[in-house]
């Protein structure tokens, strides 16, 4: 099959992300800090405990409208997701409104209205705050939950979480929190399809009551409102909202930090790059004298482009696309994480960089220039963020939640140009704990573990929903007779024959073209002759053919924004040796070896390690169906060395063949999904389409 296609689609992407990137050479020089002068929210409580903040900003003729109720966070046990069930019912109408006259109104007036389990979020021109605010309270106290909503509400959060399951990402950030918190934690609780299927309707009722009320509630109000207008519109609106009995409880204690470093390690078959978190929780709030200074040692570390981190895995070692670091200050329970994606080939070596990097901070003292830029940042950032009277409010809302002082924020760039680099260094040792973290790497187990094991860290095995388990094993005993011959064979039975896949000259290939996190879906275009003659072109409706390209059997080019390179002597000299149609039919049998016999979404498939030219690369196929469905090989592109995987599914027929329609390409964090919209066999391709 085609595998020719990665390193065209590799010089694609880097291409597109050196256009997409700012140039960060020259560090601007930072100015003196401004004054900051923050005027204060008007303030009223109702009847009923609701607290309202009202921030006037005439220059707009907007008004918004959020509401947030501060509850203590909960567990929900065998029915979590119950939550997320009334957040994703609450909005949709109300007793007296259906929801389509609901929805209506709101696309009519121009207007957003969004509620989620702990509050909602409403916006409109200010000469229907009346009416939007009517609309936000009707919702609030009167929501149109009914049972038919949530067996649709209920049936779209199963899908939700079935669409996770061979999600790498999905699963890193449920095992993380579970690890780092404590499944009987509310931070560390998750939600599966065994528990929403325990959710009863009249469970929805239930949270309902008993957490959407106005006993913890903050309404803020920005934009171009009057005081006086507003409060008594306010209190026409919301003054019947009932109060309800208070409910002591008590939020649980998070786990305790391990006492060493190890690494958790989550086994994903799948899985085409790793991700990497090291987390320990941390005990901070924001009203800590220590919190400024940590702000600025972790933008040192890992909170931008320049820090440590990005700097060591992205620009010195090409291990990923980006590697940062956070920390969160929290009321019940902070947490310090490093985290980052990277190829499976380097999964241990961004491990034993992480630690240096956060081991660095810790031991060595910042630089003055370091110290200068991190300050910079932040004064800036904060600067802008004034200008949105949203800042002035959420600001003021921070206050009450947090017990800030009520000067926090004007006094904030004081105290983090206060902050020094031997406060760094303090704060580094006092909540970066690598000694009491743990790493959880969320990998591909057969590519990865053989050299994590080699780092020393002792690993603990864990399932995907965080429950220990004993080290995987990767392959499958080898079945008797079968050989790497064997399976090749296997595969021309498969699509058709080999007889057949000698008579295929040429394939002229067109695919929809996804690209992950790309403003952009293009076509693709693919010609092949044989032996090994191709043409590649990428177009996007509107702006034509924006790269391609070619390779005529003896010279070649790259073609992009009108700017051609000519194949270097290393690209021509892979392309001559390759044979771009049915590569088996031409491996000779001492080049071929049968590896093992592994699992690829849940069907085995055997592993053949192809070596040719001095480079090996290794073919999967289907032990059932005998189709190929990976291919994995190291790619060199613009002297970086990438390891691409190519999977290969929906095979369909065409001219008595079988071919893939569905082939999806992922180096590093990159992923590129290409579904195919026709495959044409021994016909409309010529010479000239390789010039």
């Amino acid at each position: 099959m085609k595998t020719y296609i990665s390193a065209f689609l590799m010089l694609f992407l880097m291409a597109f992300s050196v256009h997409a990137q700012i140039d960060r050479s020259k560090q601007p020089q930072p100015g003196p800090a401004p004054k900051i002068d923050l005027k204060s929210p008007q303030e009223f409580t109702l009847k009923n405990g609701m607290k309202v903040l009202v921030v006037e900003n005439h220059k707009l003729p907007r008004v918004s409208f959020s509401l947030t109720i501060d509850n203590k966070p909960e567990t929900e046990g065998t029915k979590a997701g119950v939550s997320s069930l009334v957040g994703g019912m609450m909005g949709n109408g109300t007793t007296s409104i259906s929801k389509e006259k609901f929805n209506e109104e709101i696309d009519f007036l121009g207007a957003r209205l969004n509620f989620s389990s702990s509050g909602a979020y409403a916006s409109a021109l200010s000469q229907y705050a009346d009416r939007i605010l009517e609309l936000m309270a009707d919702a609030t106290m009167h929501p149109l939950l009914v049972e038919d909503e949530f067996n649709k509400e209920r049936d779209r959060l199963i899908e939700g979480l079935k669409s996770q399951e061979k999600s790498v990402e999905a699963v890193a950030g449920r095992v993380g929190n579970a690890l780092s918190y404590g499944v009987k934690h509310p931070y560390g609780e998750f939600t599966t399809i065994e528990t929403v299927n325990n959710i009863k309707f009249e469970d929805i009722s239930a949270f309902y009551e008993e957490s959407f009320n106005p006993n913890n509630a903050y309404l803020v109000v920005v934009g171009d409102v009057n005081f006086k207008k507003i409060k008594s519109q306010i209190e026409k609106r919301f003054g019947n909202w009932k109060k309800a009995v208070d409910v002591q409880s008590t939020v649980p204690n998070a786990i305790p930090n391990v006492q060493y470093t190890q690494i958790n390690f989550v086994d994903m078959p799948n899985a085409v790059q790793s991700n990497i978190l090291l987390t320990n929780n941390v005990n901070l709030k924001m009203n800590d004298p220590d919190y400024h200074a940590v702000l600025i040692a972790n933008k040192i570390l890992g909170g931008g482009f320049s820090s440590y981190l990005n700097m060591n895995l992205r620009e010195k070692h090409a291990y990923t696309y980006g590697a940062r670091s956070g920390v969160d200050a929290d009321k019940y329970v902070g947490r310090f994480t490093a985290s980052t994606a990277v190829r499976n080939m380097v999964t241990d070596s961004a491990v034993v960089q992480t630690l240096k990097e956060v081991n660095r901070i810790k031991s060595e003292p910042v630089s003055a220039e370091d110290l200068r830029n991190a300050k910079a940042k932040y004064v800036g950032d904060f600067v802008l963020a004034l200008e949105s009277p949203q800042t002035v409010a959420r600001y003021a809302l921070n206050i009450k939640l947090n017990n800030l002082p009520s000067d926090f924020y004007e006094t904030f760039l004081q105290k983090i140009n206060a902050v020094t680099a031997e406060d760094v260094t303090r704060v580094a040792n006092t909540y970066f704990k690598p000694e009491n973290a743990r790493i959880v790497v969320v990998g591909k187990g057969s590519e990865v573990l053989e050299n994590l094991e080699k780092t020393g860290i002792p690993i603990l095995y864990f399932d995907a929903f965080a429950n220990p388990v004993e080290k995987p094993k990767f392959s499958k005993p080898i079945p008797d007779g079968v050989t790497a011959s064997t399976v090749i064979d296997a595969y021309f039975n498969a699509v058709g024959g080999k007889e057949k896949a000698k008579a295929v000259k040429s394939i002229w290939t067109t695919a929809n073209v996804t690209i992950e996190d790309a403003p952009f879906s293009p076509i693709g275009e693919m010609k092949t002759m044989i032996p090994n003659k191709t043409s590649l072109e990428m177009s996007i409706e509107g702006m034509g053919v924006i790269m391609k390209q070619k390779f005529n059997g003896t010279t070649g080019y790259t073609e992009q924004q009108g700017v051609k390179r000519d194949l270097t002597e290393e690209q021509i000299n892979d392309q001559k040796a390759s044979h771009t149609i049915f590569p088996e039919l031409y491996f000779e049998p001492s080049t071929l070896s049968l590896e093992s016999m592994i699992s690829i979404n849940g069907s085995d498939a055997y592993k053949i390690k192809v070596s040719e030219n001095g480079k090996d690369s290794f073919r999967y196929y289907d032990a059932k169906s005998g189709y190929l469905v990976r291919v994995e090989k190291t790619t060199e592109v613009q002297g970086q060395t990438f390891t691409t995987v190519e999977d290969f599914g929906n095979y369909s027929p065409v001219k008595d063949m079988m071919y893939p329609y569905s082939i999806s390409v992922s180096t590093g964090p990159q992923v590129v999904k290409m579904n195919v919209t026709n495959h044409r066999v021994n016909e409309g391709v010529t010479e000239a389409d390789f010039n």
